[in-house]
């Protein structure tokens, strides 16, 4: 019986993954758009026409009722209008910036009483975006006085052999570690059953609450692979404990003691990701060099974020990541995830004061090693403005793979390049 609670507990996890990372459902009506030029990149001032198409089985779907609306992203719109579609397809003219960003058009169609809704983003000069957010004068001498702190605190590292994921090349672990602030960080390890020295994958975790299952598959490319959780939770409970969890005691976690810095909840999950590096240097089957951080969404922060912490990170993978120039909202343009400062509850001067410390933007200053992005533009969760505000301070060699049309999701082609740069990077 456990051992059938345990698959059941695997198998609902990968499903739970799989949906995260997979393409959106198809609909029986499609709402098509796309901005007239092909790289969706217009210079300012340049008008922005979008082409729609609605269609069923793929077929133009004649006499169809539209309304749209198109504005900067995430911010009310400025043009609204609505129109039959005689023959299914339109052309809208959405306007202009005349700032460096990104122009969304949202279309909703009607069949059959069921409405139906599509949207594309123009990109306006986006390699010329920059942050709001400024860096604080003391932002390295604070984690710096951060890390110290953790380097005093013993490592206390446990691993238990999980035998029912282990396969015939891999040996799997729950590994349970002593973090920052007397919290336990915990993850899946996944070893090379061969002897011999490896290099090392971390994998960030995206927000929410959740178990996790570990990278076996590139365990088996001959790498070591650590996935972490952040919250202070064994990572192999049953799903349904962090469900209850998630809408309960760390429901809206990302927002808890943002008035201060010192005790702000990504305190201790930023320490946590240089723990992490601390557990893999400790193994004797690590290569003792090699260390690729990887992650998307609140990962792909994360991703960054070890990157500008920890020099012993020699490359990093991010997608579309979160809290990236959080400050957005209180400058008239899209702020990152989680934004909190599009909430007036929370623009008081301790909390905007804390968030320059925790920004994406400032770790993203601090890189000095090579990293692979990948986003698209049509991201709601963690919009490009946002996003490019982290990229385009980046000094360090930097590979951006554009998949334009996504949003909070990515096409199994993004995954297999960043796959292809980390174990290139371990040749290099």
């Amino acid at each position: 019986m456990k051992t059938r609670r345990t698959f059941i507990g695997l198998l609902a996890g990968l499903v739970i993954c799989s949906a995260a990372m997979a393409q959106p459902g198809e609909k029986l009506i499609k709402v098509n758009i796309a901005p007239q030029h092909a790289d969706w990149v217009y210079k300012l001032d340049e008008t922005a026409k979008f082409d729609v198409t609605v269609t069923k089985n793929d077929v133009l779907l004649p006499n169809v009722e539209i309304s749209y609306e198109a504005g900067p992203e995430m911010l009310p719109p400025v043009k609204r209008d609505k129109q039959t579609l005689k023959d299914g397809k339109t052309v809208i003219d959405a306007g202009t910036m005349k700032t460096a960003g990104f122009l969304r058009c949202r279309v909703y169609a009607k069949y059959e009483g069921k409405n139906y809704e599509g949207l594309a983003t123009a990109a306006f000069s986006p390699e010329t975006i920059q942050p709001t957010t400024a860096l604080p004068a003391d932002f390295v001498q604070f984690w710096d006085k951060a890390k110290s702190e953790l380097a005093d605190i013993p490592l206390d590292a446990r691993m238990t052999l999980l035998p029912e994921r282990c396969t015939g090349k891999v040996n799997v672990y729950h590994v349970n570690i002593q973090n920052y602030q007397n919290i336990r960080l915990y993850g899946i390890l996944c070893v090379p059953k061969a002897p011999g020295k490896y290099p090392a994958i971390l994998k960030v975790p995206g927000a929410g609450v959740r178990p996790y299952y570990g990278d076996v598959a590139n365990a088996e490319k001959d790498a070591i692979t650590l996935e972490i959780g952040i919250h202070g939770l064994p990572v192999t409970m049953e799903p349904g404990v962090y469900t209850d969890l998630g809408r309960g005691a760390l429901n809206g976690y990302f927002t808890y003691n943002l008035d201060n810095k010192d005790r702000y909840y990504y305190k201790r999950v930023y320490l946590g990701c240089v723990r992490a590096v601390d557990f893999i240097f400790s193994l004797s089957e690590f290569d003792g060099s090699n260390v690729v951080v990887s992650g998307g969404s609140q990962g792909g922060a994360l991703a960054i974020v070890t990157a500008g912490l920890d020099s012993r990170i020699k490359g990093l993978v991010s997608f579309y990541p979160a809290l990236c120039d959080l400050t957005g909202y209180l400058n008239g343009r899209a702020g990152g995830w989680p934004h909190m400062f599009n909430d007036p509850t929370h623009n008081t001067p301790a909390k905007v004061e804390t968030s320059k410390y925790y920004d994406v933007v400032n770790f993203a200053r601090q890189i000095k090693v090579a990293g692979f992005y990948s986003w698209g533009y049509n991201d709601v969760t963690c919009p490009p403005t946002s996003m490019y505000s982290a990229y385009n301070v980046i000094k360090a060699p930097r590979t951006l793979y554009l998949a334009e049309e996504t949003g909070h999701w990515t096409y199994p082609e993004q995954w297999e390049k960043s796959t292809k740069w980390i174990f290139d990077t371990f040749k290099r």
